[in-house]
């Protein structure tokens, strides 16, 4: 039992450092291939005129970009 408490304490330690890491450098999560960017892919769908959900989406990640930038203060 001794054991299993010991394990499960070491995990949960391990993600809550990995919680903090995320949360100060403020970083998106993303694959160590590099994603569609590496293969020349700009976006998900080869869509040429984006739907309206889509665009509502775009637009709130560029309005939440302007707001992290903004509220930098390095």
């Amino acid at each position: 039992m001794n054991t299993f408490i010991a394990t499960f304490l070491v995990m949960v330690s391990l993600v809550g450092l990995m919680a903090i890491g995320y949360i100060v450098k403020r970083k998106t999560i993303s694959g160590s291939c590099g994603g569609l960017g590496a293969v020349g892919v700009d976006k998900a769908c080869d869509c040429p005129e984006p739907c309206d959900r889509r665009k509502k989406r775009m637009a709130d990640e560029a309005r939440r970009q302007k707001l992290m930038e903004q509220q930098r203060i390095l």
